[in-house]
């Protein structure tokens, strides 16, 4: 079982916390600024700016229930183990594209509520990532039928591979009524839109660090010109 963090770096943390909180997410413990979880489907992760990761920045960290199983799981791809103060064992992975994304060993337990953390992993091959993930057991979802875009399910969370410059970006997916969530999120004091794209509606709210507007994106329901695997 496979669950996935989404770790955004910020200046601003009591903002992320009260769009965590509008959102559906729950904090299993109160939050710092250094630090905060939020738990719904899939794990959002509000961590303080540092020099090595600037305000707005986002990675992909996937908790597992046996990281000696995870780690056999990957070995055919670059994968470092070593140890995270405050973390303990952890495993790095990284992708040819330069892209990194870390595994670590925990009560993984199945997503709750109506929001999931949707992490979008770009880069210009998608085979090799979603090889990376399958072999943590994640599984296809909505697919393109001429490639660009892979959903990849885990049992909390998703991450969504993407052609495009190497880099991870932070987005969520909403089930249920959109524009209900919009109005909570404008009662709790973000100016949210609601935008219909090609693919489905998603609503849009300025970065609490003034940076790209932060998309929660509606289910998809209209697969022309996609699939879907499972």
């Amino acid at each position: 079982m496979t669950v996935v963090q989404q770790i955004l770096y910020t200046e601003q943390p009591e903002r992320w916390w009260a769009l965590a909180e509008a959102l559906g997410f729950i904090a299993p413990y109160p939050p710092t600024a250094a630090w905060g979880e939020f738990h719904a489907d899939g794990v959002l992760a509000v961590h303080g700016a540092t020099a090595e990761h600037r305000p707005g920045t986002t990675d992909i960290h996937l908790v597992v229930e046996d990281l000696d199983a995870a780690a056999s799981a990957l070995s055919s791809f670059a994968v470092e183990r070593l140890t995270m103060e405050g973390v303990g064992e952890m495993l790095v992975v990284r992708a040819e594209s330069g892209i990194a994304i870390s595994v670590s060993e925990g009560a993984a337990q199945h997503g709750a509520g109506d929001v999931a953390v949707q992490p979008i992993w770009f880069q210009a091959d998608l085979a090799e990532p979603r090889a990376m993930l399958e072999a943590l057991g994640f599984r296809g979802g909505v697919t393109a039928d001429r490639g660009g875009w892979v959903e990849m399910l885990g049992d909390g969370g998703s991450v969504g591979l993407h052609e495009g410059e190497p880099r991870i970006g932070l987005s969520f997916e909403a089930r249920g009524d959109l524009d209900a969530l919009a109005s909570r999120l404008q009662d709790a004091g973000f100016t949210a839109s609601v935008v219909d794209e090609a693919f489905a509606r998603t609503i849009r709210i300025p970065d609490p660090d003034g940076g790209a507007e932060v998309w929660i994106n509606g289910t998809q329901d209209d697969l022309h010109g996609y699939h879907r695997e499972s």
